[in-house]
């Protein structure tokens, strides 16, 4: 009787959803209620095992202790103040970041795509200051993604995104990703901003080297414009380094960071150097929510755990595990097992929807990179036998897919 009224219970969300929300999102047809560790649990009590962290969000999995406690105690004292006044936990975070990055101040929001937006509109400002008021263009990549709001989305160049939404933006251009060639053709002395992935999410997993982040740094240079790193899914330890580009050597005018920041909060943030800072006055730019006294506490927690080195040591071994991991599943539809870090993707030769929901079946959550990509995010709290249950599990939902030899 009880799993009977739970499901009628899931059947009444799941009905209501359809009534109520904005169709925008296409969405599992089961109700997660709770979770513990890595695992989450649906209504009717059926566990999954989660490598999606909803969608690199969830690094330190769920009801973690310490972040609860942060949350409780913060809820009882201040869960928001006006930026019009001073925040201790805004302050103390800004000063965090400030200490583990290029940065020299950072400003506050609440998303990635706010934090991209802000970015762009950040490096208009350093032009106009210098008098180049016709210095506006952009330059993006090909297979990247900032967002879906009007600035990011046009900095985003993929069609099924922006064609019903056009015409984007003007003086945005793409050049292909990993190309100095190409960089180097596309990038000019009207350029204002140059916006790239570090690690490349949505389109696929697919890492910058490092010749390429040193290339697009000395394009920037040579013609005056901004370099912003978006690292919202890469960074914040996602790669085994605390921002995903500092493999390379290179610091970029900019940085943008959301995703796992405030562990489940949302919140988002422009790492800026004093070159842009200079350029940035009272009224430029502002938010209501960004970097609220609940959100900035729990963002303290989050990266004083994720820029621990035994962190990202952890990181870096689970994620050579995982993809060592991936490479022992014997079907003839994988093409390539790429990635750094707890950033890891299995490339296949068809679509990987039915995989998905064969995973839900078996008790797995992973999430995809476009249509025949299979993207794993897990929380960066799992270990060993967490990935070899993953891998019996997605076995499983090959199998069940007849993919396997």
């Amino acid at each position: 009787m009880f799993a009977e009224q739970t499901m009628t219970y899931t059947d009444e969300i799941i009905e209501s959803t359809a009534e109520n929300i904005l169709g925008t999102y296409a969405r599992a047809p089961f109700l997660l209620v709770h979770g513990e560790g890595m695992t989450l649990y649906d209504s009717t009590g059926k566990a999954y095992l989660d490598f999606m962290a909803g969608i690199a969000v969830n690094a330190l999995g769920y009801a973690d202790p310490e972040l609860v406690e942060t949350l409780q105690q913060s809820a009882k004292s201040l869960i928001h103040v006006s930026n019009l006044f001073y925040s201790a936990p805004q302050a103390e975070l800004a000063q965090m970041l400030v200490a583990l990055s290029f940065a020299d101040k950072v400003f506050f929001c609440n998303s990635g795509a706010e934090a991209n937006e802000g970015a762009l509109k950040f490096a208009r400002k350093v032009a106009y200051m210098r008098g180049e008021h016709r210095r506006y263009e952009r330059v993006s990549f090909t297979g990247g993604f900032h967002g879906r709001t009007m600035g990011a989305l046009s900095v985003t160049p993929r069609e099924k995104y922006q064609k019903p939404f056009g015409p984007m933006l003007p003086g945005c251009f793409v050049a292909e990703y990993n190309n100095l060639d190409s960089a180097a053709a596309t990038i000019n002395d009207k350029t204002a901003a140059v916006i790239v992935e570090p690690v490349q999410g949505e389109g696929g997993i697919h890492p910058a080297t490092r010749e390429f982040l040193q290339g697009l740094r000395e394009l920037c240079d040579k013609h005056g414009a901004m370099l912003i790193f978006d690292e919202v899914q890469c960074g914040m330890g996602r790669t085994g380094d605390l921002f995903s580009h500092q493999f390379s050597g290179v610091e970029p005018d900019m940085l943008t960071l959301a995703k796992a920041l405030a562990g489940g909060l949302p919140m988002g943030a422009v790492l800026v150097n004093d070159k842009v800072a200079a350029a940035m006055e009272p009224g430029d730019h502002g938010t209501t929510f960004g970097g609220g006294v609940m959100v900035a506490n729990a963002a303290k927690t989050m990266l004083r755990r994720v820029s621990d080195p035994a962190m990202l040591a952890h990181i870096t071994e689970m994620g050579e595990y995982l993809r060592a991991a991936l490479r022992t599943i014997q079907s003839a539809h994988v093409v390539d097992v790429r990635g750094r870090g707890l950033m890891c993707a299995m490339e296949l030769d068809t679509p990987v929807q039915p995989i998905l929901e064969a995973a839900h079946e078996q008790g797995l959550i992973v999430i995809s990179a476009g249509a025949n990509t299979l993207r794993f995010l897990p929380p960066f709290i799992v270990q060993k036998e967490h990935i070899d249950l993953m891998i019996t599990r997605l076995t499983a939902a090959f199998a069940a897919c007849g993919l396997m030899e």
